[in-house]
């Protein structure tokens, strides 16, 4: 049997609120009657000054987070906090000699959840997902709410039957790059905690799909492949705006665009701009969406640079809202939809031209590796001799060749059994 691993991005945590005795704010209500908080100060010791002190409080459930905007009190529950969460039952799948063997080891094991794919030597292929789920029970896992009633929160774990499991899909193939695998009971169980945009999954699918027989070098195409797919209709949208526009700046944007290269290389200078558009876009849409949000959490959604921070999703409704164009969900900083756009492609043009001529502001030169060691951060001295060369990278996010300048892909191998030597990692 072969088996691999992937983020399943699942979610794995809920916010408990918690129903505080009015006459003694340390009791808090549970099925069994009131119960009260356990509180400990951890010292944190910190050089030159005095000690620092923390307060940590803990319930049944897991420990107390600062109360929400509307002053409710709270706790988290998250499955790292349990027992059952750490096992070695995952051990078996050294031992494991059929796909209903890995799978069911995947099921009871005590990991973070992870999507699990696995191939055996008859040709069976299967995924499911390796670690405890929680059996949620009562209330609404997308929001916070009060597990004070019995029946109410976790109330166990799935059993390994209960899991979402496919096995010999018709196609034959099997994905998962961090994206949704499965729908209904399946994503039920499973929930959102944040996986990947089916971008890049589907250029894998796709690739998968391309032939019926692959090598070892045609898996690597594959987990390498750079195609700017994703970006090809921000690339349209950006030439509709800023078509027959005399400014000089757009005009130059938009002849830029016009001989792009669809792929994140690291020549490619088109590549750079339509990121960099479609990023002050979302930025843009984003912004006016939750103005009336950031009244009340001023730091909300904010990232470094022009970074949205809504979540990964956020592409496809933000992409309805520029082409369907709705006069009401219109950033109220602009007149219309194509002020929007056009004020993303100024901004994008001024801010790169800083850095030369346009032309020469190549996706090389953007996206341009910075993996140092923990060391050097603190010891900057020790750069020279520890940090990894910075070297520009093909690749993106949206993609399979998935490479910024810190952070990528894990690793990436393929290997035929019997033929191991063939292998790549």
């Amino acid at each position: 049997v072969a088996w691999g691993l992937t983020n399943s991005y699942g979610d794995w945590t809920d916010v408990v609120l918690l129903e505080l005795d009015p006459d003694d704010p340390d009791r808090y209500r549970t099925p069994e009657g009131w119960r009260r908080q356990t509180c400990v100060d951890e010292e944190i010791v910190v050089a030159g000054t005095e000690p620092a002190t923390e307060t940590v409080c803990e319930t049944i459930w897991g420990p107390r987070l600062p109360d929400d905007d509307l002053g409710r009190p709270r706790a988290l529950s998250w499955i790292a906090h349990h027992r059952e969460a750490v096992s070695p039952v995952l051990r078996e799948l050294e031992t494991a000699r059929s796909i209903e063997a890995v799978l069911a080891a995947a099921n009871r094991a005590g990991v973070p959840p992870q999507n699990l794919v696995a191939a055996d030597s008859d040709g069976r292929i299967g995924w499911t997902i390796a670690g405890r789920i929680p059996a949620r029970s009562g209330y609404d896992p997308d929001r916070p709410a009060s597990w004070a009633r019995a029946g109410i929160g976790w109330t166990g774990w799935l059993d390994a039957g209960d899991y979402p499991r496919i096995v010999d899909p018709p196609d034959g193939r099997i994905w998962t790059a961090n994206a949704r695998v499965v729908d209904g009971d399946g994503l039920a169980a499973i929930g959102d905690g944040g996986y990947a945009l089916g971008a890049r999954a589907r250029q894998i699918r796709d690739g998968l799909r391309s032939r019926e027989w692959f090598s070892v070098a045609d898996m690597l195409a594959i987990q390498l492949d750079d195609q700017a797919l994703f970006l090809e209709r921000w690339r349209e949208l950006a030439m509709q705006v800023t078509a027959g526009d005399p400014a000089p700046g757009r005009a130059r944007f938009n002849a830029l665009l016009a001989t792009w290269e669809p792929r994140a290389s690291v020549s490619s200078v088109g590549y750079r701009l339509v990121h960099e558009f479609r990023g002050r876009v979302l930025a843009q849409v984003f912004e006016g969406l939750t103005g009336p949000v950031r009244e009340v959490d001023p730091g909300f959604g904010l990232k470094e640079g022009f970074r949205y921070g809504v979540g990964r999703q956020f592409a496809g409704p933000a992409w309805r809202l520029v082409t369907e164009r709705p006069v009401h969900l219109l950033h109220p900083g602009y007149r219309d939809w194509d002020e929007l756009l056009l004020a993303a492609v100024d901004k994008t043009v001024s801010e790169l031209s800083e850095e030369g001529d346009l032309a020469e502001q190549t996706w090389g030169r953007k996206n341009t590796s910075a993996i140092r060691h923990p060391l050097s951060g603190a010891l900057p001295w020790l750069s020279r001799w520890l940090d990894m060369v910075s070297e520009p990278l093909a690749g993106a996010t949206h993609m399979p060749r998935v490479q910024q300048a810190s952070f990528g892909a894990s690793e990436r191998f393929a290997v035929s059994p019997g033929r191991e030597d063939e292998g790549y990692f």
